[in-house]
Protein backbone atom coordinates (compact mmCIF):
# COMPACT_ATOMS: atom_id res chain seq x y z
CA UNK A 1 0.00 0.00 0.00
CA UNK A 2 1.76 3.14 -1.19
CA UNK A 3 -0.53 5.82 0.08
CA UNK A 4 0.37 7.59 3.29
CA UNK A 5 -2.11 10.08 4.72
CA UNK A 6 -3.69 11.21 7.92
CA UNK A 7 -5.95 8.14 7.79
CA UNK A 8 -3.81 5.46 6.17
CA UNK A 9 -0.24 5.16 7.41
CA UNK A 10 2.10 2.59 5.96
CA UNK A 11 4.03 0.72 8.63
CA UNK A 12 6.39 -1.15 6.33
CA UNK A 13 10.03 -0.13 6.54
CA UNK A 14 12.53 -0.90 3.83
CA UNK A 15 15.34 -3.05 5.19
CA UNK A 16 18.44 -1.00 5.94
CA UNK A 17 20.56 -3.53 4.15
CA UNK A 18 18.89 -2.81 0.80
CA UNK A 19 21.43 -1.56 -1.66
CA UNK A 20 20.50 1.48 -3.72
CA UNK A 21 22.53 4.27 -5.19
CA UNK A 22 20.60 7.41 -6.06
CA UNK A 23 22.69 8.85 -8.86
CA UNK A 24 22.22 12.12 -10.71
CA UNK A 25 19.18 12.07 -12.93
CA UNK A 26 20.96 12.90 -16.15
CA UNK A 27 23.36 9.99 -15.71
CA UNK A 28 21.04 7.43 -14.21
CA UNK A 29 17.62 7.52 -15.81
CA UNK A 30 16.95 6.66 -19.43
CA UNK A 31 14.30 8.59 -21.27
CA UNK A 32 11.16 6.55 -21.78
CA UNK A 33 11.58 6.50 -25.54
CA UNK A 34 15.16 5.24 -25.54
CA UNK A 35 15.74 1.68 -26.65
CA UNK A 36 18.50 0.96 -24.14
CA UNK A 37 18.75 1.33 -20.36
CA UNK A 38 19.71 1.77 -17.73
CA UNK A 39 16.34 0.45 -16.71
CA UNK A 40 15.13 -0.19 -13.17
CA UNK A 41 17.36 2.49 -11.64
CA UNK A 42 15.80 5.08 -9.34
CA UNK A 43 17.16 8.62 -9.18
CA UNK A 44 16.26 12.03 -7.84
CA UNK A 45 14.50 14.11 -10.50
CA UNK A 46 15.84 17.49 -11.49
CA UNK A 47 13.61 20.51 -11.97
CA UNK A 48 12.57 20.17 -15.63
CA UNK A 49 9.58 20.95 -17.81
CA UNK A 50 8.55 17.29 -17.62
CA UNK A 51 8.79 17.08 -13.83
CA UNK A 52 6.78 20.31 -13.46
CA UNK A 53 3.71 18.38 -14.64
CA UNK A 54 4.00 16.05 -11.63
CA UNK A 55 3.34 17.18 -8.08
CA UNK A 56 2.39 16.24 -4.56
CA UNK A 57 -0.99 16.21 -2.84
CA UNK A 58 -1.47 17.83 0.57
CA UNK A 59 -4.32 18.47 2.94
CA UNK A 60 -5.45 22.06 2.49
CA UNK A 61 -4.65 22.84 6.11
CA UNK A 62 -0.98 22.12 5.33
CA UNK A 63 -0.79 24.63 2.48
CA UNK A 64 1.12 27.08 4.63
CA UNK A 65 3.62 24.49 5.83
CA UNK A 66 4.30 22.06 3.02
CA UNK A 67 7.52 20.43 4.17
CA UNK A 68 6.99 16.84 5.26
CA UNK A 69 3.24 16.86 4.76
CA UNK A 70 2.60 15.40 1.30
CA UNK A 71 0.83 12.05 1.08
CA UNK A 72 0.23 11.15 -2.59
CA UNK A 73 1.34 12.08 -6.10
CA UNK A 74 -0.68 13.42 -9.04
CA UNK A 75 0.03 14.84 -12.47
CA UNK A 76 -1.46 17.30 -14.94
CA UNK A 77 -3.15 15.74 -17.99
CA UNK A 78 -4.49 17.56 -21.00
CA UNK A 79 -8.16 18.46 -21.02
CA UNK A 80 -10.31 21.00 -22.89
CA UNK A 81 -10.72 22.94 -19.64
CA UNK A 82 -6.92 22.84 -18.98
CA UNK A 83 -7.52 22.12 -15.29
CA UNK A 84 -7.30 18.34 -14.83
CA UNK A 85 -5.02 16.12 -12.75
CA UNK A 86 -4.93 12.33 -12.54
CA UNK A 87 -4.04 10.25 -9.49
CA UNK A 88 -5.05 7.02 -7.75
CA UNK A 89 -8.64 6.79 -6.55
CA UNK A 90 -7.51 5.78 -3.05
CA UNK A 91 -5.69 9.12 -2.78
CA UNK A 92 -8.81 11.27 -3.15
CA UNK A 93 -11.72 9.19 -1.85
CA UNK A 94 -11.81 10.65 1.67
CA UNK A 95 -14.73 12.32 3.40
CA UNK A 96 -13.10 15.74 3.73
CA UNK A 97 -14.85 17.34 0.76
CA UNK A 98 -12.49 19.31 -1.42
CA UNK A 99 -9.93 20.07 1.28
CA UNK A 100 -6.91 19.06 -0.76
CA UNK A 101 -4.28 21.05 -2.64
CA UNK A 102 -1.96 20.06 -5.47
CA UNK A 103 1.58 21.42 -5.72
CA UNK A 104 3.17 20.78 -9.13
CA UNK A 105 6.95 20.61 -9.19
CA UNK A 106 7.06 20.49 -5.39
CA UNK A 107 10.61 20.52 -4.03
CA UNK A 108 12.09 21.03 -0.56
CA UNK A 109 9.05 22.74 0.92
CA UNK A 110 8.65 25.13 -2.02
CA UNK A 111 5.85 25.52 -4.58
CA UNK A 112 7.55 26.91 -7.70
CA UNK A 113 4.31 26.77 -9.74
CA UNK A 114 1.90 27.63 -6.96
CA UNK A 115 -0.50 25.83 -4.63
CA UNK A 116 -3.69 24.78 -6.43
CA UNK A 117 -6.96 23.96 -4.68
CA UNK A 118 -8.45 20.61 -5.69
CA UNK A 119 -12.08 20.91 -6.70
CA UNK A 120 -14.45 18.29 -8.05
CA UNK A 121 -13.21 14.69 -8.10
CA UNK A 122 -14.14 11.96 -10.56
CA UNK A 123 -13.98 8.35 -9.38
CA UNK A 124 -15.06 5.21 -11.25
CA UNK A 125 -18.16 3.37 -10.11
CA UNK A 126 -16.03 0.29 -9.46
CA UNK A 127 -14.12 2.21 -6.82
CA UNK A 128 -17.01 4.22 -5.39
CA UNK A 129 -19.12 1.08 -4.90
CA UNK A 130 -16.65 -1.33 -3.38
CA UNK A 131 -13.12 -0.01 -3.81
CA UNK A 132 -12.37 -2.44 -6.62
CA UNK A 133 -8.60 -2.44 -7.13
CA UNK A 134 -9.19 -2.64 -10.87
CA UNK A 135 -10.76 0.84 -10.66
CA UNK A 136 -8.03 2.60 -8.70
CA UNK A 137 -7.67 5.71 -10.85
CA UNK A 138 -9.28 9.13 -10.48
CA UNK A 139 -9.33 12.63 -11.92
CA UNK A 140 -9.79 15.95 -10.20
CA UNK A 141 -10.28 19.48 -11.46
CA UNK A 142 -8.20 22.19 -9.82
CA UNK A 143 -9.36 25.76 -9.36
CA UNK A 144 -7.83 28.68 -11.19
CA UNK A 145 -4.92 30.43 -9.51
CA UNK A 146 -4.24 34.11 -10.11
CA UNK A 147 -6.52 33.97 -13.13
CA UNK A 148 -4.66 31.09 -14.77
CA UNK A 149 -5.45 27.44 -15.30
CA UNK A 150 -2.90 24.86 -14.32
CA UNK A 151 -2.19 23.51 -17.79
CA UNK A 152 -1.30 27.03 -18.94
CA UNK A 153 1.39 27.11 -16.25
CA UNK A 154 2.86 23.60 -16.26
CA UNK A 155 1.66 22.20 -19.61
CA UNK A 156 0.42 18.60 -19.55
CA UNK A 157 0.87 15.02 -20.62
CA UNK A 158 -1.88 13.30 -22.57
CA UNK A 159 -4.02 10.62 -20.91
CA UNK A 160 -3.97 7.49 -23.07
CA UNK A 161 -6.11 4.37 -22.80
CA UNK A 162 -5.93 1.12 -24.72
CA UNK A 163 -2.12 1.08 -24.86
CA UNK A 164 -0.71 -2.44 -24.66
CA UNK A 165 1.18 -3.18 -21.45
CA UNK A 166 4.91 -3.08 -22.10
CA UNK A 167 4.56 -1.64 -25.60
CA UNK A 168 7.35 0.78 -24.65
CA UNK A 169 9.32 1.68 -21.59
CA UNK A 170 7.77 4.26 -19.27
CA UNK A 171 9.15 6.69 -16.73
CA UNK A 172 7.47 6.79 -13.32
CA UNK A 173 7.83 9.99 -11.27
CA UNK A 174 6.61 10.24 -7.69
CA UNK A 175 7.03 11.66 -4.22
CA UNK A 176 7.93 9.20 -1.45
CA UNK A 177 6.62 10.55 1.84
CA UNK A 178 10.11 10.26 3.34
CA UNK A 179 11.64 12.63 0.76
CA UNK A 180 11.08 16.27 -0.19
CA UNK A 181 12.07 15.82 -3.82
CA UNK A 182 10.60 13.57 -6.52
CA UNK A 183 12.25 10.40 -7.75
CA UNK A 184 11.93 8.65 -11.09
CA UNK A 185 12.67 5.32 -12.68
CA UNK A 186 12.37 4.02 -16.24
CA UNK A 187 11.49 0.42 -17.09
CA UNK A 188 9.14 -1.67 -19.21
CA UNK A 189 5.85 -2.59 -17.54
CA UNK A 190 4.82 -6.23 -17.35
CA UNK A 191 1.36 -7.78 -17.23
CA UNK A 192 0.31 -8.82 -13.72
CA UNK A 193 -3.16 -9.84 -14.89
CA UNK A 194 -5.58 -8.83 -17.61
CA UNK A 195 -6.55 -5.79 -15.56
CA UNK A 196 -3.31 -4.93 -13.74
CA UNK A 197 0.22 -4.06 -14.85
CA UNK A 198 3.42 -3.92 -12.82
CA UNK A 199 6.81 -2.27 -13.02
CA UNK A 200 10.03 -3.13 -11.22
CA UNK A 201 11.58 0.05 -9.82
CA UNK A 202 13.20 0.39 -6.38
CA UNK A 203 12.28 2.81 -3.59
CA UNK A 204 8.73 3.66 -4.63
CA UNK A 205 7.43 3.70 -1.08
CA UNK A 206 4.45 5.37 0.65
CA UNK A 207 3.48 8.66 -0.99
CA UNK A 208 4.09 7.52 -4.56
CA UNK A 209 0.51 6.38 -5.14
CA UNK A 210 -0.85 8.35 -8.08
CA UNK A 211 2.53 8.63 -9.83
CA UNK A 212 2.13 8.79 -13.62
CA UNK A 213 3.69 6.20 -15.94
CA UNK A 214 4.71 8.30 -18.94
CA UNK A 215 5.86 6.91 -22.27
CA UNK A 216 8.10 8.57 -24.83
CA UNK A 217 5.10 10.22 -26.51
CA UNK A 218 4.31 12.14 -23.30
CA UNK A 219 1.30 9.93 -22.65
CA UNK A 220 0.19 8.74 -19.22
CA UNK A 221 -0.35 5.00 -19.76
CA UNK A 222 -0.47 4.00 -16.09
CA UNK A 223 -1.12 5.49 -12.64
CA UNK A 224 0.59 3.94 -9.64
CA UNK A 225 -2.10 2.22 -7.59
CA UNK A 226 -4.36 -0.72 -8.28
CA UNK A 227 -3.16 -4.04 -6.85
CA UNK A 228 -2.49 -3.66 -3.11
CA UNK A 229 -3.06 0.09 -3.64
CA UNK A 230 0.18 0.26 -5.59
CA UNK A 231 2.14 -2.62 -4.10
CA UNK A 232 3.19 -3.97 -0.72
CA UNK A 233 6.92 -3.69 -1.42
CA UNK A 234 9.09 -0.75 -2.45
CA UNK A 235 10.57 -2.46 -5.49
CA UNK A 236 7.48 -3.48 -7.46
CA UNK A 237 4.61 -1.11 -8.23
CA UNK A 238 1.28 -1.61 -9.97
CA UNK A 239 -1.25 0.25 -12.06
CA UNK A 240 -4.69 -0.46 -13.38
CA UNK A 241 -4.62 -1.30 -17.08
CA UNK A 242 -6.14 1.86 -18.54
CA UNK A 243 -9.01 0.51 -20.60
CA UNK A 244 -12.66 1.29 -21.26
CA UNK A 245 -13.54 2.27 -17.68
CA UNK A 246 -10.66 4.76 -17.54
CA UNK A 247 -11.64 6.13 -20.94
CA UNK A 248 -15.23 6.64 -19.79
CA UNK A 249 -14.03 8.32 -16.61
CA UNK A 250 -11.88 10.72 -18.64
CA UNK A 251 -14.88 11.56 -20.80
CA UNK A 252 -16.94 12.29 -17.68
CA UNK A 253 -14.19 14.48 -16.23
CA UNK A 254 -13.89 16.53 -19.40
CA UNK A 255 -17.61 16.85 -20.20
CA UNK A 256 -18.04 20.12 -18.35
Amino acid sequence: MKRTSRIYVTTRRVALCAVLVLAATSASVAAADEAAGPFGVTAVVGATAASARVGALFSADKAGSLSGNHFCTASVVHSPQRDLIVTAAHCVDGDDGTNLVFVPGYRDGLAPYGVWKVGRRYLPDGWSHGQDEDSDVAFAAVDELAGKRIEDVTRANRFATGVATGATAVTVIGYPDSREVPISCTNKPLAHSSTQQRIDCPEFTGGTSGSPWVNGDHEVVGVLGGHEQGGATADTSYSVVLGSEAAELYRDATAR
